[in-house]
């Protein structure tokens, strides 16, 4: 399906991922966080105090009767997560991931809701509790107290979360095409894309085809 590039963004309760960049980096477009800042919430290993927001009720049709077409084409757009393409190089796309997950944490997402990908080089933490066998390392995911990160090519071993980020940081195209609408089925109410938007926009066709 096309995709249009769009400003990087995340649109929930905030406009897009702050313009910090790394060092060596040009940093994006400042974009302002609207409201107040809230308290800052802790990576992975610190999880943060209170439980995560609940989902909200789904509606029920009346009793007796059963649901108009028209309202259950709007009711699967409505389950339908919401794609956002934040464009960034190769090199660059996990950092725009981690700018993209931070926003998403001071604008209210529990840790515990949000799932990130890597295509290429592994997330940090994920190496670092991998070295303490698989049996561990997964386990942390079933706890769902904190975000998870895993590479791409298991994505078929995450569990389903609100929010899927993932950062197009390499790898071979043909598990990047796979890995990309797995991500897209797990994601609950957000799937961010960081990477390349022409690869990445022929990679979910490649991907749809598989």
């Amino acid at each position: 399906m096309p995709l249009i590039p769009e400003e990087p963004q995340i649109h929930e309760s905030a406009q897009g991922p702050r313009a910090t960049a790394a060092a060596g980096r040009p940093a994006s477009t400042p974009r302002p966080v609207p409201g107040p800042r809230s308290a800052a919430s802790p990576r992975p290993g610190h999880p943060v105090p209170g439980p995560a927001r609940p989902a909200p009720p789904k509606p029920r049709p009346a009793p007796g009767k059963s649901p108009a077409v028209g309202a259950e084409n709007r009711s699967d757009q409505r389950s339908a997560p919401q794609l956002q393409l934040i464009p960034a190089p190769v090199d660059g796309a996990l950092d725009a991931a981690e700018e993209a997950l931070d926003l998403l944490l001071e604008s209210g997402r529990a840790p515990g809701e949000v799932l990130l990908l890597t295509t290429g080089e592994q997330h940090p933490w994920a190496a670092h509790e991998l070295s303490f066998g698989e049996a561990a390392y997964w386990a942390q995911q079933d706890t769902a107290d904190d975000v998870f990160f895993a590479d791409a090519s298991a994505v078929e071993r995450a569990a389903p979360r609100p929010v899927v980020i993932v950062a197009v940081n390499g790898g071979d195209d043909e598990t990047t095409a796979r890995a990309l609408p797995v991500a897209m089925a797990r994601a609950g109410a957000l799937l961010v894309v960081c990477g390349d938007p022409q690869r990445i926009t022929a990679l979910l066709g490649a991907g749809a085809g598989v």
